[in-house]
């Protein structure tokens, strides 16, 4: 895909959005068979269903006083105290494999939720009482195209994802980093700010996106992770919402250079960057995940024959889909597709296969 064919992306119409709110599709027998095969399925001491019963809410301000879509969550005094000791323990099985040793001086600090997601998720507040300090992590409701995504992003892409699930809950890590669109606030002009390597870090988020068709990155459903380096800062971008994968029929939907969202980051691309040194990213990034196929190939072929027979979108967006990637590719192979698992499995396929040749074995 070239940045060059894009009509100014802040122009972009309504039919160019991705769908805000999903149905959630089931686990099937064989999604669950693997979870449980690659440890990902484990008896969880809480579920999903024991935290809507809350007696209130209350908005939830940012540090500046400003109003965020979450809001916090206040329970019975009994509740509250039941919901503690499996939402610390749950903690334990996230991060230490249930190892209960180091859980007496866990809290929960807080307790928050957001409607504005498709999996209206709970955001777990875990503070340490000796020193203070706090980690999150989330539960939400089940549905198969997210924890495919999740799945998805652990085995392809240069992220390892922590995540659970057990008979219809789904336990995340939280994803550290600055909101995409807070950093092109308060972020990208400062001084120390590198803009070719967020430019460069763009387009590879960009492919891997496209390569693995996951949807809706707009600039809030990602974070950019910063590291200091020698003499500058490296940066990542990290998805962190996988409740469109590989669920929407248009092509451009998982291209996060058409969102309006976005546009400043296409922008500094088109600005920095020249074609020849966009297509050398490109390829980079392709070849990296030829790697992680290889690596993993065993894996991500039990997985990916799981997901073709499984529904996880809509026939219609899988007939439109097919015919959009046939005609972006010139090619016809598509359209052998129908599901959404076999549309993945041939874009990656489509995308990948020259690399995986010259990658050596």
């Amino acid at each position: 895909m070239q940045f060059e064919e894009i009509i100014n992306a802040k122009l972009s119409k309504d039919v160019d959005r991705p769908m805000m709110k999903k149905e959630a599709f089931p686990v099937s027998e064989g999604l669950e068979a693997y979870l449980k095969k690659y440890g990902r399925d484990i008896i969880l001491p809480i579920a999903y269903r024991d935290l809507l019963n809350y007696r209130y809410a209350t908005s939830l301000r940012d540090r500046y006083g400003k109003l965020t879509h979450w809001e916090t969550a206040v329970y019975d005094l009994k509740e509250m105290e039941f919901l503690k000791e499996g939402l610390v323990k749950t903690y334990a099985i996230l991060k230490t494999e249930g190892n209960l040793n180091y859980i007496k001086h866990l809290d929960v600090e807080r307790i928050d939720f957001c409607e504005f997601g498709n999996s209206v998720p709970f955001r777990i507040r875990i503070v340490n009482t000796i020193n203070g300090n706090y980690d999150h992590y989330y539960i939400k409701s089940f549905d198969a195209s997210r924890i495919y995504g999740l799945e998805l992003e652990h085995l392809l892409s240069p992220n390892r994802i922590t995540f659970l699930y057990h008979k219809n809950t789904l336990v995340e890590e939280h994803i550290p980093g600055i909101p995409g669109d807070v950093f092109l606030q308060d972020y990208m002009n400062r001084p120390e700010t590198n803009k070719i390597r967020i430019a460069k870090e763009f387009v590879k988020f960009n492919e891997r996106c496209f390569a693995r068709l996951l949807g809706d990155m707009r600039s809030y459903n990602f974070v950019i992770d910063i590291t200091p380096d020698i003499e500058d800062y490296q940066y990542r971008i990290r998805a962190i919402d996988f409740d469109q994968q590989s669920y929407e029929g248009r092509k451009n939907l998982y291209l996060p250079q058409f969102y309006k969202e976005n546009f400043e980051y296409v922008e500094l691309v088109l600005k920095h960057l020249s074609p020849d040194v966009i297509e050398q990213y490109q390829a980079e990034e392709r070849t990296t995940m030829a790697y992680r196929v290889i690596a993993s190939r065993r894996q991500i072929m039990e997985l990916l024959n799981i997901m073709i027979k499984d529904e996880i979108s809509e026939n219609y967006k899988v007939k439109l889909l097919r015919s959009e990637l046939n005609e972006h590719f010139n090619t016809n192979y598509f359209s052998k597709c129908n599901s959404m698992g076999a549309i993945v499995k041939r874009q990656l396929k489509q995308m990948l296969q020259k690399h995986l040749l010259q990658v050596p074995k």
